[in-house]
């Protein structure tokens, strides 16, 4: 009896991702039980049988399921739908601002949580939230997750005064008398996040299956979330809690988890990560908070340790070899010590306990001083006395800058992966060149460089900092432009519109020690896809993307988003 297909798309441009056969493109894929099981019209045809599903693609693109390798999906689904929102659209100015929060709900916990103001384009951030509502609690969270706003209330509920000292890695900024404003930056955050009640399960559980679908919708089949536990209060929002990384697992045991997600554990903030806590954390068990029961980790899984090395450029935090910004800092590490060698030393550390404990490191530094401390630690965790490499886990760097062409050809000879996020240059872009000034910035996230030395690179949205869809993170990384200014044709660190896919997709899955089973579209191999309304653009015409519509979403071979737009008549199956 013919083994026919559960379903075939036909009359497709496949962009297949195949590594041993880069630019391969076929006309029709077929799906068995989950998997890729046939490409190519005459292989797919003979795979039709009278239950067989056939979806004509109408020459649209065919590529494999998107893969965000850094996207915070609890904090952007509570940005998305369960804070009061105050991003451009709905709070174009600091004004808007103050209005949308005064006029908020108070959450059934008492206090006003908002999200998604941006300094880049409203301005310097000040004391604009102190005075308002002054017997409810407001907190407002930026959309870098580096900086909130608090009104007076907050403050005084989480003890914060003027005899406050600064948090390790972290500003409470303050007035000229020495009393804060309400404008706490990086690892000060926490001070506020630990002051606040849990978002409780009820608003969290639908806001993560509501951006579940948005994600789907977006043609998103896998993400790495880079941060959830005990130290969350330190990261974002501070919804990225234990009991969210819990939650998440009831939902997988539920059958509600359609998203294939990597977590790491977030056992230090963004200010004073040491090796004492790192260990505590190992030793605490909640790496096997998934174990045991039944989910597979295919699905969800912990895979390692998420580590901040340095703060942002913006705040000043970032540990730089040369001054940047008006005050000409070179920042430092946000590491635990008294000096950069103590700090490096404890760096070094951590990355030896997470290698040892057989788990991945994602080191956050934005700073070339900071990345390179990260690199020569990862490098050292994962080497034997005798200086050969013991492991294979895959520790990587997120976001990085780089001031030594020869860092990368290290990172790609050791095995260190890089994870940086196109959109966010673009967005800050322009504020960052102020920052930074004109030749760092002009060679900051070198993609092209990262490829020809052979690093495995990913690009990422970072969401909520930036939007998760893909579409607008491809055309960044080919075009490299910023708000206000065109990328330069000429510019040597552009990529392709493809080698952005494969970015999104391939080379991703490595991060993810899922190569061989995602990412590509090759038979044997998981049938996560998404069919696209148009054929993949050109490179000069890559802002054609942006008008692309996505009329088909599969996670294994299951249809988790079908476009209302699309008249065809495949049935939506998402349970």
């Amino acid at each position: 009896m013919q083994d026919f297909a559960d379903l075939v798309i036909v009359n497709a441009s496949v962009h297949t991702m195949d590594p041993a056969q880069p630019h391969r493109m076929t006309d029709a894929v077929a799906i068995k039980d989950g998997r890729i099981s046939g490409l190519g019209h005459e292989d797919v045809s003979l795979s039709i049988g009278p239950d067989t599903q056939v979806v004509d693609a109408a020459g649209g693109a065919v590529i494999p399921g998107i893969n965000d390798a850094h996207l915070h999906f609890v904090s952007a689904a509570m940005a998305a739908f369960g804070y009061v929102r105050l991003d451009p659209d709905v709070a174009p100015d600091w004004a808007t601002v103050v209005e949308v929060v005064a006029a908020a709900p108070v959450g059934e916990d008492g206090w006003v949580r908002a999200h998604g103001w941006d300094e880049a384009l409203l301005g310097p951030a000040g004391g604009y939230l102190l005075d308002c509502r002054p017997h409810t609690p407001v907190v407002a969270f930026d959309s870098t997750g580096h900086q909130l706003l608090a009104n007076a209330e907050a403050l005084r509920r989480a003890g914060i005064t003027a005899t406050t000292p600064d948090t390790e890695g972290g500003v409470i900024v303050r007035a000229a008398d020495g009393s804060p404003i309400g404008l706490l930056q990086d690892g000060a955050m926490e001070l506020v996040s630990r002051a606040m009640p849990p978002v409780p399960s009820a608003t969290l559980r639908p806001a993560l299956l509501h951006f579940q679908d948005h994600l789907h919708a977006l043609g998103i089949t896998s993400l790495t979330e880079p941060g959830l536990g005990p130290a969350s209060a330190g990261l974002m929002d501070g919804a990225g809690s234990t009991a969210a990384l819990e939650l998440l697992g009831d939902l997988a045991a539920a059958g509600e988890l359609t998203l294939r997600i990597n977590v790491l554990m977030l056992f230090a903030g963004t200010g004073g990560a040491n090796a004492k806590a790192i260990d505590d954390g190992l030793r605490s068990g909640l790496a096997a908070t998934y174990t045991n029961r039944g989910i597979e980790p295919g699905q969800l899984k912990i895979a390692g340790v998420k580590v901040f090395a340095d703060g942002i450029p913006r705040s000043g935090t970032a540990w730089m070899s040369e001054p940047y910004g008006a005050v000409c800092t070179h920042g430092r590490l946000v590491i635990q010590g008294a000096s950069d060698g103590e700090r490096v030393a404890e760096l070094n550390r951590i990355l030896e306990l997470i290698d040892d404990a057989g788990l991945q490191a994602g080191v956050h530094a934005t700073g070339d001083a900071a990345t390179a401390a990260a690199v020569e630690a990862i490098s050292a965790a994962s080497k034997d006395p005798g200086g050969h490499s013991t492991r294979g886990n895959r520790h990587y760097v997120i976001h990085g800058a780089f001031s030594d062409p020869g860092m990368l050809r290290t990172m790609a000879s050791q095995g260190i992966g890089y994870s940086t996020n196109p959109l966010i240059r673009h967005e800050a872009g322009d504020i960052m060149r102020q920052v930074l000034g004109e030749d760092r910035f002009s060679q900051h996230q070198p993609l092209q460089s990262a490829l020809e030395a052979g690093v495995h690179l990913n690009l990422a949205s970072d969401a909520p900092v930036t939007s998760p869809d893909w579409r607008r993170t491809v055309v960044a990384a080919v075009r490299r432009a910023t708000r206000s200014t065109p990328g330069n044709p000429r510019d040597p660190e552009r990529i392709s519109g493809l080698q952005a896919l494969a970015a999104m997709t391939l080379d991703a899955a490595w991060q993810d020690h899922a190569e061989h089973d995602k990412g590509a579209l090759i038979p044997g191999m998981t049938a996560d896809l998404c069919l696209l309304s148009n054929p993949w653009p050109a490179d000069e015409e890559i802002g054609k993307l942006l008008d692309t519509d996505v009329r088909l979403t599969l996670s294994g071979g299951r249809a988790v988003h079908r476009s209302t737009s699309w008249n065809h008549s495949l049935p939506f199956n998402h349970s």
